[in-house]
């Protein structure tokens, strides 16, 4: 079967046992090289994808993707029909009342803060994904003028409570009694635990609208605003805007990215630059192979000379030792690329088990804002980093390939 001289020869030069085994050592550094920088760029890159993925889907599921809210401090009246009219608008999945209030839990002599959201349980699944996450108890046993509450399991856990038992919520608002001036308290008893494995399992907690009312005393009828959820996470800003400019009263809007877009933005950097770096991995690599083919031009000098000789053209030795680098580049991505995957798939898995094994704690819900190395593998990103480290390593082979296409055969072969 036909095959072109330089293929032929290049290929038989890559798998021919060579006497300098420097150079071959040279070849599988390069090789080696290569494979961990590019399974170095899948498995991180998977990484940080885990990690917008559950902030968007965890944190961005139990926070509002945005809220309309009535200027002053009197609250949105009328709500009903307001909630009507959003839902209708192109993009929005729901819409769900909320008053909410900060302060302080306590239990047992320990004292947590808390940011308190009371809300209808019947709604609240359009807008939440809390439901999905209870851990013990429901929301619908959260029923206006119980006084009951739901909590996140690392409040619950500090607090040192359970389904049953009862806590204090103290507000930040003093009330004047006989006994002089005293903080607003009020006892609720725990009738559920959520975990999202993320920070806000340690500061939130749910009552239900009718009570949050009570305690904030608010008019009847009103509420604090709406929670919305769109079918475009990243759509929402804008379309927020446009739902509250189509209302007839002014209506002040607050989104996602003004309470969690730094995070999210922190990521998405984050993955930028630390990119950036690993593919210094795939560079060094790729000066290996300008080490390795300027040794192997220096050594087949004889070689090249008699090609050339033979009516070999520079651009037949050019060709020649560029499937040498290619090859090289070749394999070593190709084997990345397949540990790269493997890794990026089974890496949750794998810290898993590791923490069962070892008895520690990689990612602590109390330092971070999820408790496990989540992972997503996308394919657009295995696809651009083989791109990236093949076209490196391809131009890594075009000096020495130059180089040994610019040998003259009576150069070559004076002292042969």
């Amino acid at each position: 079967m036909f095959r072109p001289l330089s293929l032929f020869v290049g290929l038989r030069y890559t798998a021919a046992k060579r006497g300098n085994h420097f150079i071959s050592f040279i070849s599988l550094v390069s090789i080696l090289g290569l494979m961990l920088g590019v399974a170095a760029l899948i498995l991180v890159l998977s990484v940080m994808n885990g990690f917008d993925r559950e902030l968007r889907q965890r944190i961005l599921g139990m926070v509002p993707h945005a809220t309309l809210n009535a200027y002053g401090d009197q609250g949105l009246e009328n709500w009903q029909s307001l909630q009507a009219s959003v839902e209708t608008a192109p993009g929005v999945e729901g819409a769900a009342p909320y008053i909410q209030a900060q302060g302080m839990l306590t239990s047992r002599g320990r004292v947590q803060g808390v940011l308190v959201n009371g809300i209808d349980p019947a709604l609240e699944a359009q807008v939440s994904i809390i439901q999905r996450h209870m851990q013990e108890g429901d929301l619908s046993q959260l029923d206006g003028g119980e006084y009951r509450i739901v909590l996140g399991e690392l409040l619950a856990r500090f607090l040192g409570v359970t389904v049953g038992d009862k806590v204090t919520l103290v507000l930040p608002e003093a009330s004047i009694s006989v006994a002089g001036v005293v903080p607003r308290l009020k006892r609720f008893q725990v009738s559920g635990i959520f975990s999202v494995g993320a920070e806000l399992d340690s500061n939130l907690a749910y009552i239900h609208i009718a009570d949050a009312a009570r305690i904030k005393r608010m008019s009847t009828g009103r509420v604090d605003g709406l929670r919305l959820k769109f079918d475009d996470l990243f759509q929402a800003p804008r379309l927020a805007r446009e739902v509250a400019s189509a209302q007839s009263e002014p209506l002040y809007v607050s989104d996602w990215t003004r309470t969690h877009g730094n995070l999210f933005q922190a990521i998405q950097m984050e993955k930028r630059m630390i990119a950036l770096l690993l593919l210094l991995i795939v560079f060094v690599a790729a000066f290996n192979i300008v080490s390795t083919l300027v040794m192997v031009v220096t050594d087949k000098q004889a070689d090249i000379a008699i090609l050339r000789t033979m009516g070999a053209t520079p651009a037949t030795i050019l060709r020649v030792f560029m499937v040498q680098g290619i090859l090289i580049g070749l394999i070593g991505t190709a084997l990345g690329v397949l540990l790269g995957v493997t890794l990026a798939l089974t890496v949750t898995d794998l810290v898993a088990w590791i923490e069962q094994v070892l008895g520690i704690e990689f990612l602590s819900a109390d330092v971070y804002f999820i408790s496990y190395l989540p992972s997503e593998l996308l394919w657009s990103d295995v696809g651009m980093i083989t791109l990236a480290a093949f076209s490196i390593s391809f131009l890594a082979t075009l000096y020495p390939a130059w180089r040994a296409s610019r040998t003259q055969p009576a150069e070559a072969l004076r002292y042969e």
